[in-house]
């Protein structure tokens, strides 16, 4: 069904306020608006206490309001400054008669009251409360200060469509530091998005900090030079690149994402994907068909031909690895381990006596079964620790763990074939929501990727392709756009490719839509400019703007690989 919008006339403008994403409903309220002042307060009932610490640290700074905390019937606990009082003001509590992440928002002669099925749904809920006070809610300090404030005179009933909404960012091939991956779990928060997926290891870098094998960083978190551009470019910045999270900044991260109530999908590719881990560690490679000595971080982009040897020692050494990521991402905030398999030449294996040897040993058909065998092993391996395994769709080829997810990137196909054979499934096709794709066909587009998805193409994006069973469409535990920086060097480029379309797609992944082709983009289009682009400048996101590029954010003569026409739906 559609997000309802319908006020009464005369009372509150539903464009105007340009909640992204969409509610379920809006109405009016019969009291309001209401009033912040200084001495507003703010109860958290039991179990919200941390949405009630993040309000005031979020909402303090550009209101100038202390929201001081509350006894429940309008006072302020120890304040005698003598300063009107506006009733209960904003009270938090928990009902489990709502969804886990569901949540109500109502304007009441006394109270704003926002009331959640979990603490993670008075947090979304917190987030709708940001956005009706405006986009200068979004700044870090006070534009007018004394300014009145107010919470307009509405009634908001919200729940999720999918539980498993996320963005995945590639730290690999350009590295963001610390800061900007918190500043990015505070996007994905204001978009009511509950998943990061955080990808840390490839050909390009090694990404986290493993102490059992401190060369992973000293090495493979390093390489000589990079790229600059599609991998068809002559271009390259020759200076040595790299960087890494230490294991402190990892548990800051995560910590940070838990406040938010974002759960965190850590990314350990293998079997592919992996020369920075064997120029750090030769004997993790083919060494009976390739020199691993002379391999070093990867300085470019594609598919790279070198990956782990199927050997008990390399198996031994990922569990060593996994030992600590496990240590650093707690269960209850990051219940799956993603371990990629995607992208696995065969070609040294087929080359290899050792692997060939085992192949036979295991019987296993083929090489396919060998990649197999090792994303087998980790699915056990995880499911004895308590977590669960995820891949990209090709962990599919050979067979595939009976308690595996899969991420369907090459398209919907996989994403099909694993729900219909009973396997959980987040849909995340490369054709429709691979941020890193062009949002124009026009020549001004930096280093144009891939097809053109512009913000409407991304916002008629549908996560359950038509046809899927209705027992395989449980399967679909929900959407993920994906965010590749083979050409996003700095926080700059990534915001450029990823807004305003993430917003567009947390509408797809929160908001109970039509059909694609029934959608009102025009609508959402208006709310976008009525508020929500204010909102971005306001939080400093450097996105495309809707009439194209500024100037300095396009780069003239970068080769990219544009691909042309519409994408297929496989």
């Amino acid at each position: 069904m559609a997000p309802e919008n319908s006020l009464s006339p005369g009372t509150v403008d539903a464009s105007a306020l340009g909640l992204i994403p969409a509610p379920r409903t809006l109405t009016a309220a019969a009291a309001g608006p209401y009033p912040l002042g200084y001495r507003t307060p703010l109860t958290a009932g039991p179990g919200t206490e941390g949405v009630a610490r993040w309000l005031r640290a979020t909402l303090g700074p550009p209101t100038g309001l202390p929201l001081p905390e509350g006894d429940g019937t309008g006072t302020s606990v120890g304040d005698g400054s003598g300063r009107g009082s506006t009733g209960q003001g904003i009270v938090l509590e928990l009902d489990d008669s709502l969804a886990p992440e569901g949540y109500r928002l109502a304007v009441e002669a006394n109270a704003v009251r926002l009331t959640g099925g979990t603490a993670a749904g008075v947090f979304r809920g917190a987030q709708t409360l940001r956005q009706l006070l405006g986009p200068d809610a979004f700044r870090r300090a006070p534009l007018a200060p004394g300014r009145t404030w107010e919470v307009p005179p509405v009634v908001v009933e919200d729940e999720p469509r999918f539980g498993w909404r996320g963005m995945l960012l590639d730290v690999c091939r350009h590295f963001l530091p610390k800061d900007d991956v918190l500043r990015y779990l505070d996007l994905l928060a204001a978009h009511k998005l509950n998943v990061f997926h955080f990808h840390l290891t490839d050909d390009q870098g090694w990404r986290i900090e493993i102490k059992r094998y401190p060369r992973l960083t000293e090495v493979g978190s390093w390489r000589s030079r990079t790229k600059y551009g599609h991998r068809a470019s002559e271009l390259w910045d020759e200076t040595p690149y790299g960087g890494f999270y230490t294991q402190e900044d990892i548990r800051e991260i995560v910590a940070y994402a838990a406040e938010r109530h974002i759960r965190v999908v850590p990314e350990i590719d293998i079997p592919g994907h992996s020369q920075a881990a064997i120029s750090a560690y030769p004997e993790l490679g083919n060494t009976d068909v390739v020199d691993t000595t002379a391999l070093s971080v990867w300085d470019t982009w594609g598919v790279n031909p070198n990956v782990l040897a199927p050997t008990d020692d390399t198996l031994r050494f990922f569990e060593g690895v996994l030992e600590e990521v496990l240590e650093l991402f707690p269960a209850e905030t990051s219940p799956f381990v993603h371990m990629g398999g995607d992208e696995c030449p065969k070609d040294q294996w087929k080359e290899s006596p050792l692997a060939q040897a085992r192949i036979a040993e295991l019987g296993v058909k083929d090489e396919d079964g060998l990649q197999s065998w090792f994303i087998r092993h980790f699915d056990a391996w995880l499911t004895a620790r308590g977590r669960r395994l995820i891949g990209w769709d090709e962990i599919l080829e050979g067979g595939l763990a009976e308690g595996a997810a899969v991420s369907s990137w090459r398209g919907y196909g996989g994403g099909i074939a694993a729900a219909e054979a009973g396997h959980d499934v987040v849909m995340c096709p490369e054709q429709q929501v691979y941020l890193d794709h062009r949002q124009d066909g026009g020549p001004d587009e930096p280093m144009p990727i891939g097809y053109v998805r512009t913000l409407e193409n991304v916002y008629r994006f549908e996560p359950v392709p038509p046809g899927l069973s209705e027992e395989a469409a449980r399967h679909i535990l929900g959407t993920q756009a994906n965010v590749w920086t083979e050409v996003m060097q700095n926080r700059a480029r990534v915001d450029y490719q990823v807004f305003p379309r993430l917003a567009a797609f947390a509408e797809v992944a929160w908001s109970a839509l039509p059909a694609p082709a029934d959608r009102d983009f025009a609508a959402f289009d208006a709310r976008m400019r009525a508020a929500h682009y204010a909102r971005l400048d306001a939080l400093g996101v450097d996105y495309r703007p809707p009439g194209g590029p500024y100037p300095r954010q396009q780069r003239p003569g970068i080769l990219g690989r544009p691909l042309e026409g519409e994408p297929p739906v496989v």
